[in-house]
């Protein structure tokens, strides 16, 4: 339940991605944890989770930018 929970916040949370000029570096956790929290999700399967949801989204999301940019 709790990686469900997980990945339900991180697809929420794409518009909430902290960047550096052409590269995204993260998630605001800050936000993702409180929708989790808000929706009742638990938040220690989130912050257990949460991080590697995090680093797929950020590989995948710059690979596109520098695709693009070749």
């Amino acid at each position: 339940m709790e990686g469900w929970q997980a990945w339900d916040v991180a697809l929420r949370c794409a518009g909430q991605l902290r960047t550096a000029q052409l590269a995204v570096i993260g998630v605001d956790m800050n936000a993702a944890i409180r929708i989790g929290e808000s929706l009742g999700y638990d938040p220690t399967g989130l912050v257990e989770l949460l991080p590697a949801c995090e680093s797929g989204m950020v590989s995948a999301i710059n690979a596109k930018v520098n695709e693009g940019l070749k």
